[in-house]
């Protein structure tokens, strides 16, 4: 049988698809923007007659139509490995819960997974088949081999807008390893703005980042403001040669690129090629990467692997976090109890970049916030706020970096530390942060 006429056989309805769901089961839906859109549909149709669902995916930029009725969480569990805004409301719905993970172990995970909770059924978005009878991931490589791989039944979504993301290994599905076929209503790819414009605050840190980065270094960028708003730096620089091994594709990579400043020409491994794991964020971004033989898309395993962030000379990795203490501790993913995103690769590069030859990893922030009511707050810290989740350890940051300045708290001892991150806060809470830093047995005073 050829793939056409494969393809033919294996094609039904979304409501014929999800038939095979059952009361019970885990489902995956994905990831990203390659999150199923009619299959979604077709699937809320079935509510009411459906309990205990459990399903896997992260960072959701819509919400799902399995979430519109009230009592949604009577029925549906969305269990996330990263959480977007979306999630979060649904978190305050009691209908969402994050599954804490480092990302580069997520294909892994799945590999290994007790039986018990494997996915019954896994459904998510492709581009159109190949004549090689391939469906592509887009840009969400990440680790849905081995959602595939690990799925009793696997049903795919073919959108004619998704982009076609090249690799080598691992962004890809072949129709014999696919059980359903649905055809969807080809949607716009669901986008990622950057936050807005950069703000002073934010082009004040990228500043001084971008002093820090020398010509054929390879970038990681995070998403946020100030990650972006050092890659419109980078994009506006005399820097050049540079390279791509990231965990997101971002927008900012774009403008670098269509700057003249990446080639990758200076890279360990993967030499021309932009690695990434997953990509969110405007149609130009998606056209971008699409058929593009400059992108390597490729999985998660691979593309926040120590080993191989490591292995890349000059590796600089660029991050945001909500708040910090003097000891060093980064939060990168709560505000107290309350949960924001995940844990992402962030340790995973500030790991990697620091046993890099000539490698860095910035953790940056704002060093204030305003409150809801207008009060103005410091995001350093005593001691992070109760309940705030440590994301990098106070042994693994490398440097520190607000508007304020930037500092190398790696090998510092405490009062050292406390000296250095004090000396980035914001002048106003400086004085209460040495006071706390006495109490604490970390300030020697020697800087005042």
């Amino acid at each position: 049988m050829g793939y056409s006429e494969e393809y033919q056989k294996k094609l039904v309805s979304a409501d014929e698809a999800v038939k095979c769901i059952h009361s019970g089961d885990w489902v995956d839906y994905g990831w990203c923007n390659g999150t199923p859109d009619v299959l979604d549909q077709a699937l809320a149709k079935r509510t009411d007659e459906l309990t205990d669902i459990n399903l896997r995916g992260g960072i959701l930029l819509k919400q799902p139509a399995i979430f519109e009725q009230e009592d949604a969480g009577d029925h549906f569990t969305w269990n996330s490995w990263h959480m977007s805004g979306i999630e979060r409301k649904l978190i305050s719905r009691g209908c969402a819960y994050y599954a804490p993970i480092r990302y580069s172990e997520l294909p892994r995970y799945y590999r290994d997974m007790p039986s018990g909770i494997r996915n019954a059924v896994a459904m998510f978005q492709v581009a159109p088949m190949d004549n090689h009878g391939f469906f592509n991931f887009g840009p969400n490589a990440s680790h849905l081999a081995a959602v595939v791989e690990t799925s009793a039944t696997v049903i795919v979504e073919v959108n004619k807008n998704m982009p076609r993301c090249l690799g080598g290994t691992e962004n890809n599905v072949h129709i014999s390893d696919v059980d359903f076929i649905v055809e969807g209503e080809n949607p716009a790819i669901l986008e990622l703005g950057g936050g807005g414009p950069a703000t002073d605050v934010d082009k004040a840190v990228a500043e001084l980042i971008v002093k820090e980065i020398p010509d054929g270094a390879c970038l990681q960028l995070g998403i946020g403001g100030m990650p972006n708003a050092v890659g419109s730096l980078i994009a506006q620089s005399d820097l050049k040669d540079l390279g791509v091994h990231t965990e997101m594709y971002v927008d900012a990579f774009v403008d670098i690129a269509k700057a003249g400043k990446i080639n990758g020409s200076k890279k360990n491994i993967d030499r021309y090629r932009q690695a990434f794991a997953f990509g969110a964020g405007t149609k130009k971004m998606y056209d971008y990467l699409d058929e593009n033989p400059e992108i390597l898309s490729a999985p998660v395993s691979y593309t926040n692997d120590i080993r191989a962030i490591s292995s890349l000379d000059n590796f600089m990795s660029i991050n945001n976090a909500v708040d910090l203490d003097l000891f060093g501790q980064v939060n990168s993913e709560s505000a107290g109890t309350k949960h924001i995103s995940g844990a992402g690769g962030q340790l995973d590069f500030v790991l990697g970049a620091y046993l890099s030859n000539g490698g860095k990893s910035f953790i940056c922030c704002s060093s204030t916030y305003k409150t809801r009511d207008g009060q103005v707050k410091s995001r350093i810290l005593p001691t992070l706020n109760p309940g705030s989740i440590v994301t990098d350890t106070r042994a693994n940051t490398h440097y520190l970096v607000t508007e304020y300045g930037i500092v190398n708290v790696k090998g510092l001892s405490t009062w050292q530390k406390a000296e250095a991150i004090i000396s980035i806060a914001h002048p106003d809470f400086r004085d209460e942060l040495i006071a706390q830093a006495e109490k604490m047995n970390i300030w020697r005073r020697s800087n005042k």
